[in-house]
């Protein structure tokens, strides 16, 4: 049997050992953890969300995930990675936040009719140490694509952080700004909407566009 990509929300006793339990089952049936979160912790009960690849049905698991004495009730559900798919995640000044957020929606909305799943995330900041913070929390964030940075000043630790990012693979993308920022990022764009608009697109598997094939990276 091939594997399948499932979700699991367990609703379990809380305290030391229960992740060790759980684990040991979805291990036991070769299941292959992707993620894991504990989306909620009240005690005397936890809830657990993971996504597995499993090489057999899901309510196998889940049946024997139940048997355990720490578990109150396991649920099977669609994987956030099918519901949200990719982030496009844009960070910086609100103004500016606002209408790259524009440019992405509006993106991610035409590919997502057509079967894509791209969700658009937005948080702004001000600060050098906060926005450098949010750069390297980015590349912790779960299915996290693409990165969008929007404001009128980013440099220093910023700049460190964008670099840190891109080597593991994440996707930047500056406005046109002054400081050092845009001097690390993979592209820089100077319309906000058209910024959001291109973050998309580079992640989007339905669209024809890659940043590998342009010949210069300032727009």
């Amino acid at each position: 049997m091939s594997e399948a990509r499932i979700g699991l929300v367990v609703v379990a006793r809380s305290g030391l050992g229960v992740l060790h339990e759980l684990t040991g089952v979805i291990a036991k049936h070769r299941g292959d953890i992707l993620s894991v979160e504990i989306i909620e912790e009240k005690p005397p009960e936890s809830r657990i969300y993971f996504e597995i690849d499993s090489p057999v049905e899901p309510q196998v698991l889940q049946a024997d995930l139940e048997q355990l004495a720490i578990v109150r009730t396991v649920n099977i559900v669609k994987t956030l990675q099918k519901i949200f798919g990719k982030r496009v995640i844009i960070v910086g000044g609100g103004a500016q936040v606002g209408q790259v957020a524009i440019g992405a929606i509006s993106e991610a909305d035409r590919h997502n009719i057509r079967g894509e799943h791209i969700s658009v995330d937005t948080i702004p900041l001000v600060g050098e140490q906060p926005l450098a913070d949010a750069v390297r929390a980015v590349a912790r964030l779960p299915r996290a694509r693409a990165l969008v940075l929007a404001g009128a000043l980013m440099g220093g630790d910023i700049e460190k952080a964008v670099r840190e990012v891109r080597a593991q693979g994440l996707l930047v993308i500056s406005l046109n700004m002054a400081g050092s920022v845009p001097e690390a990022a993979d592209l820089v764009v100077t319309d906000p909407v058209q910024a959001g608009v291109m973050a998309v697109m580079a992640v989007a598997d339905t669209a024809k566009f890659s940043l590998d094939r342009l010949s210069r990276r300032v727009f």
